[in-house]
């Protein structure tokens, strides 16, 4: 599979054309996870940004922050969604509906952000600083686009994020391996890579789980993964007798989840 995680061409026209891997990863995590206070409204909970800000999301993917929260976004923002992939963007308008006038939308890649100094309050990524080929270089530019004192808001995973999903898919498909995304920036790395940059970087954690009652949702979150490159279906069928074997065994196949947010200040 090599390093896909990182490829943006692998990225941009396979795993991000449009938004149907995505969409398999998030129903999974929408339908089955223990935590009832989803993510999403979290995450928006901790972005400390005053009122007649400016703020960039990169990597928006489809826009499920500001959908899942389209209720409490300030009127006075001025919020730009951005993602590399222009399939992305488009499903966010899709799903943004009435509420995509508000937005701007505009393809971006984190590594040469198209703006001037100083020219957002806050900058948000979510779950997409470890796809970035050269993040210093990604992490240099959103400095440079952050006013002084603004905020930049970044969530990542874990190493033990799904670890019983990487089992899974290690006994049922010998010689693949899913790609750690925390192994590139992740809860337990990501501040030190942080720290050159910001003056000051915090780190809160999401409790989090899944109790997975269903076979299939589970067999297409793996399916959405790179690891499909060597899925055959007698492969795909034993994934899902494994799953179906342990909901029947346990009630739910559990999984545990690692989640979490810095919270980065620029210095003044």
């Amino acid at each position: 599979m090599g390093q896909r995680l990182h490829d943006p061409d692998y990225l941009r026209a396979e795993q991000y054309r449009t938004d149907a891997n995505l969409a398999a990863r998030e129903d999974l995590h929408r339908h089955f996870s223990t935590n009832e206070y989803g993510w999403f409204r979290w995450v928006f909970d901790h972005l400390d940004v005053p009122d007649g800000s400016r703020v960039l999301e990169l990597g928006s993917g489809v826009g499920d922050l500001w959908l899942e929260n389209r209720d409490r976004v300030p009127r006075s923002w001025e919020v730009t969604l951005s993602d590399f992939s222009p399939g992305m963007l488009d499903a966010a308008r899709d799903r943004l509906g009435d509420a995509a006038p508000r937005f701007t939308f505009r393809v971006v890649d984190a590594q040469a952000i198209p703006a001037d100094a100083a020219a957002f309050d806050a900058v948000i990524a979510n779950h997409m600083l470890y796809h970035i080929p050269d993040r210093p270089r990604a992490l240099r530019e959103v400095r440079r686009v952050l006013r002084p004192g603004g905020r930049f808001f970044a969530a990542t995973n874990g190493r033990r994020h799904l670890w019983q999903l990487e089992e899974l898919v290690r006994a049922c498909t010998p010689g693949a391996k899913r790609e750690n995304a925390a192994a590139a920036f992740g809860l337990e790395n990501g501040a030190e890579q942080l720290q050159p940059w910001f003056a000051k970087v915090e780190r809160d954690d999401y409790s989090d789980g899944l109790a997975v009652t269903e076979v299939e949702p589970l067999v297409a979150y793996v399916q959405s993964t790179a690891v499909r490159d060597v899925l055959d279906p007698a492969r795909v069928d034993r994934i899902r007798r494994a799953v179906a074997e342990r909901i029947g065994r346990s009630g739910a196949f559990h999984v545990t989840k690692a989640l979490g947010l810095f919270n980065c200040v620029v210095g003044e």
